[in-house]
């Protein structure tokens, strides 16, 4: 790779649009790829920056890339879902929900290249730094070095939460190298987090100017990532990560909220498109997403842009959309089919109190929306595993009142690329949860505005609201409940132990009934076959294989 041309992808990608997918102020909404020998680039400024969105892109591949992405996976693991797809898909999902490899003996396992190409791409623009003319006045230099080393820190993160021991690569190289100790890759990540917080100004990027610069990296989206990093290193492994403190991650989200940029959407439903949507006729957008408030609104921190498309080679829809739909030959208004993944653990509906709206913003309940015999028509419950009765409504696709699939709006989409609702990776409900657990003083007050806004309706408060007091065990309960769906939970679990995880994980999956082909089957979570893989995922064998043996498998992965 080190000698080939470096592709420069400039990815169109969806802007603020309540609703809509039409726009032109999106800063990476163009089309054109552009290829150039990399010793002919990285001489300008203006190369610099299409570098940059190349990083921006590779980032985004990343995190949806592929059939079974890292959001995707980050589901069926916790304890929210369960593997599903289609009744002759195989086994592979039920492996990754129960970390049981003898669900499928045939498996090689998941592989890391869409991070690793991200990286690279990033590594490619870190090292040619000194390199590029820079304007005079040198006012873009650190920010767009600084947004770069952002995205390289995110995809470790990724990566390294997924897989523990991974290579760590400086620089743009296809060296053949071992894998390297967690504590070091973590180093990398909050240095580059750091970096980042100190030179992306912090009015870069105003949320007031959402409609152009939503997606872009903020300041604030590093301080998230880097109290989110935090709290996950010391939960996992037990112990303080080099060069990052407490009191740092702390100051990091309370400076986000003291930042006045962000604040709770006041109705938590409006947060997601399919959680508004009406039957609407084909074309009837607005009245399609009701009341949703939008792209790139106050409560969005950090967001991966997609954009609705028909061109497979771009591959910038939202592909966990298709995956984590309903099966069957149509839509059933207004929620789009897909291919059935990560189908809701029923256990969760009893989990939300009286009052909670967010349990019905969340997921799709086929018998209390009356949809049973429309899904039954579609062949739905016949044609997929583990069947619950429940589907992922966050991210849900949309339909007309005909099946229509809506990705385009027009009803010309494609349901397999062009679904384009945003991930939203940090909600400012997030920020003031962690900066709860972080020991601020103000932890009670951030509580309660998450709480009291999960039990608020377009009525009002919930009489059923009680404020309870801001416990460590209480946040985490919160937490399950307002980031399920989100891929959020699992690494949550993780945080505060391999073997709370896995009893966690046991209690909640094990034994639920759900409908296998339209059969009856019953899920078997052992958490002897989890904790001694510590949580982490099968690397690929092909990997190992190539790199001749240079790389080790995971503990309890071995074939």
């Amino acid at each position: 790779m080190k000698n080939s041309k470096f592709n420069i992808i400039v990815a169109g990608i969806l802007c603020l649009g309540l609703g809509t997918t039409s726009c032109t102020k999106d800063f990476l909404d163009v089309e054109s790829k552009v290829e150039l020998p990399t010793e002919n680039f990285y001489k300008t400024e203006q190369d610099a920056y299409r570098a940059l969105l190349g990083c921006y892109d590779g980032f985004r591949r990343a995190m949806s890339g592929g059939a079974v992405n890292f959001l995707v996976n980050s589901c069926v693991m916790g304890d929210d879902c369960f593997g599903g797809s289609g009744a002759s898909d195989g086994p592979g999902m039920r492996m990754t929900d129960r970390f049981d490899l003898s669900e499928n003996p045939s498996s090689t396992g998941s592989g890391w290249s869409g991070y690793y190409s991200g990286i690279y791409r990033c590594n490619e623009l870190i090292t040619r730094e000194d390199g590029i003319q820079w304007n005079e006045t040198g006012s873009l230099r650190n920010q767009y070095m600084a947004e770069c080393r952002a995205i390289r820190a995110f995809l470790y993160f990724d990566v390294v939460r997924q897989f523990n021991r991974v290579p760590l690569l400086t620089t743009p190289t296809d060296e053949n190298i071992p894998q390297s100790e967690p504590a070091e890759v973590y180093k990398l990540i909050f240095d580059d987090l750091k970096f980042a917080i100190e030179n992306i100004p912090a009015n870069a990027y105003p949320k007031a100017q959402s409609e152009s610069n939503d997606g872009k990296i903020t300041k604030y989206a590093c301080e998230a990532i880097l109290a989110r990093a935090y709290l996950f290193y010391t939960g996992y492994y037990g112990q303080e990560p080099e060069g990052v403190t407490k009191a740092d991650a702390l100051a990091a989200v309370e400076d986000i909220i003291s930042s006045g940029e962000f604040d709770l959407v006041p109705e938590f439903r409006r947060l997601w498109p399919a959680a508004c949507a009406q039957i609407a006729d084909v074309g009837e957008v607005e009245k399609l997403y009701g009341d949703y408030i939008g792209d790139g609104n106050v409560e969005t921190v950090l967001t991966v842009k997609a954009t609705a498309t028909t061109d497979w080679g771009s591959a910038d829809g939202n592909r966990w959309q298709v995956n984590i739909a309903f099966r069957g030959g149509r839509g059933v208004a207004p929620y789009g089919q897909g291919w059935g993944y990560a189908p809701v653990n029923p256990k969760y509906k009893d989990l939300y109190g009286p009052g909670d709206t967010r349990f019905a913003a969340s997921a799709i309940d086929v018998e209390g929306e009356g949809l049973t015999e429309k899904f039954n028509a579609q062949g739905a419950i016949s044609s997929m595993q583990e069947y619950t009765g429940y589907f992922i409504k966050k991210y849900a696709p949309l339909a007309f009142a005909d099946g229509t699939h809506a990705s385009m709006e027009n009803g010309t989409g494609n349901l397999m690329i062009s679904n384009h609702q945003d991930y939203i990776l940090v909600r400012y409900a997030d920020v003031l949860l962690m900066a709860a657990e972080l020991g601020s003083p103000n932890a009670q007050l951030y509580f309660n505005k998450v709480r009291e806004r999960a039990y608020t309706d377009a009525d009002g408060l919930s009489p059923e609201y009680t404020e309870v007091a801001a416990t460590q065990e209480n946040i985490m309960k919160e937490r399950k409940l307002e980031f399920a769906f989100e891929g959020i939970n699992y690494y949550d679990l993780l945080r505060q132990g391999v073997e709370y995880a896995g009893q966690v994980l046991e209690d909640m999956q094990n034994g639920v009934e759900v409908l296998t082909g339209g059969g009856a089957a019953t899920i078997e979570f052992d958490k002897n076959n989890f904790i001694p893989k510590k949580g982490m995922m099968m690397i690929d064998e092909n990997q190992i294989r190539l790199s001749n043996g240079v790389l080790t498998q995971n503990p309890g992965w071995d074939l």
